[in-house]
């Protein structure tokens, strides 16, 4: 069987790889060092024409499962690298058949988890890791994935733009269905636990785990961070219209689990919509940042994710969801935020900067909706705050000014 290489292959040097060579002897010269995790195969990464590939050496039979599974995720914009093609028809020098590989994209700017975990890695930055493997598990099962092998081994970790997020790169166990069962899902965080236990484990034995992590505990945290998040986000919540009060309770209970949102969306049917939440991992000072690049305003971090907030619910109560994210976000500053500075009496304006004075508002919009068992509604919040609230507050430009 001559060589053959399915795929997707945007670089035609891919073929002048020398496949009649076993991966783990190919020349230094093919290849790039970069960190990789635990694998019972052997992958290797080579750089062409600016791009890093990894290879895996694999059976031709799983070889191309893996690729049609990988494609497939990739296609249902589920969090896994990205699959090239698959080379069959291997052979040495002599003749000898060689195993198939797996050519993936390699995942810029990711590591394995015994590169992020090792050593001094301080405690909000191994819960932003964990939050980031609960929210990868629970998208592959929304999904219908099924890992079988779930383990820290085959995930990726990386960092971009303030956020933290997991991708899968070990498709070979894993089945996709149209719906996952139960059974599965359980199956999975069974495994998970165990694998995740014992990879801890080896790295406290090797001297790479810090002294304060406790390995059971790290793993226990993981299956209960994804009971949690999985339970938020499948729990039914039929709405008769689209509501902001419900929308807004919604992202506050996922902000006390420690989770932000990346889109959310209502599904409409026969008059009623179900409400759609998409989480997102995000470090500090993303909020501050994507506040300032789509309004200008420039706030705490707090009040930015609050604002930020309110942007996103206006986005899902206007259907704009397909809209460009600045267009919506300039709407919402002309249609929300300014009409309710503007609201305030002009001498009770300097008792709060903007941002606060809209947060608080808010946070008054939320208690009143929560007490009358629906949306109050912006203005009549306004116009209870002021006169309930704002009017007793002391001027804290005044004081500022007084203190200097």
């Amino acid at each position: 069987m001559p060589l053959q290489l399915t795929g997707a292959p945007s670089d035609p040097d891919l073929l002048r790889l020398p496949w009649d060579v076993p991966l783990e002897r190919w020349p230094e010269h093919h290849l790039v060092s970069l960190p990789r995790g635990i694998s019972r195969h052997v992958v290797r990464f080579a750089r062409l024409s600016g791009k890093v590939y990894a290879i895996k050496e694999i059976s031709e039979h799983f070889a191309k499962r893996e690729y049609r599974l990988l494609w497939d995720l990739h296609r249902l914009d589920t969090p896994a690298v990205e699959p090239v093609a698959v080379v069959t028809g291997r052979t040495d020098a002599d003749g000898e058949p060689l195993d198939s590989a797996l050519i993936t994209q390699h995942l810029q700017f990711s590591l394995p988890y015994r590169a992020v975990m090792s050593g001094t890695i301080r405690p909000d930055t191994l819960n932003r890791f964990l939050d980031a493997l609960a929210v990868l598990l629970v998208r592959l099962h929304l999904t219908g994935f099924y890992w079988g092998d779930c383990s820290l081994s085959n995930i990726l970790f990386r960092r971009d733009a303030g956020s933290f997020a997991a991708y899968l790169v070990d498709a070979e166990t894993g089945e996709l269905h149209p719906m996952i069962s139960e059974g599965q899902r359980l199956h999975d965080i069974d495994v998970a636990h165990t694998n995740i236990y014992g990879e801890m484990l080896d790295l406290e034995a090797g001297g790479l785990l810090h002294p304060s992590l406790d390995p059971e505990e790290i793993a226990g945290s993981i299956c209960e961070r994804y009971h949690r998040l999985w339970g938020e986000l499948t729990s039914e919540e039929i709405i008769e219209e689209v509501d902001w009060h419900m929308i807004d309770k919604r992202i506050r209970r996922l902000n006390r689990l420690g989770f932000d949102v990346a889109e959310m969306m209502v599904r409409r049917k026969a008059g009623t919509g179900r409400l759609i939440v998409r989480p997102k991992v995000v470090d500090a000072g993303h909020h501050q940042r994507r506040l300032l690049r789509l309004t200008g305003l420039d706030v705490e971090e707090n009040q930015a994710r609050r604002l930020l907030n309110d942007l996103d619910s206006f986005k899902v109560s206007y259907g704009l969801r397909h809209e460009d994210e600045a267009i919506v976000a300039h709407r919402w500053l002309a249609e929300v935020f300014q009409p309710t500075i503007e609201a305030v009496p002009q001498e009770l304006r300097r008792k709060l900067e903007p941002a606060q004075l809209f947060h608080e508002v808010l946070d008054h919009r939320w208690f009143m909706s929560q007490e009358a068992g629906n949306d109050v509604g912006l203005p009549a919040a306004v116009q209870s705050y002021v006169k309930n609230i704002l009017v007793f507050k002391p001027d804290e430009k005044a004081l500022i000014s007084e203190v200097l």
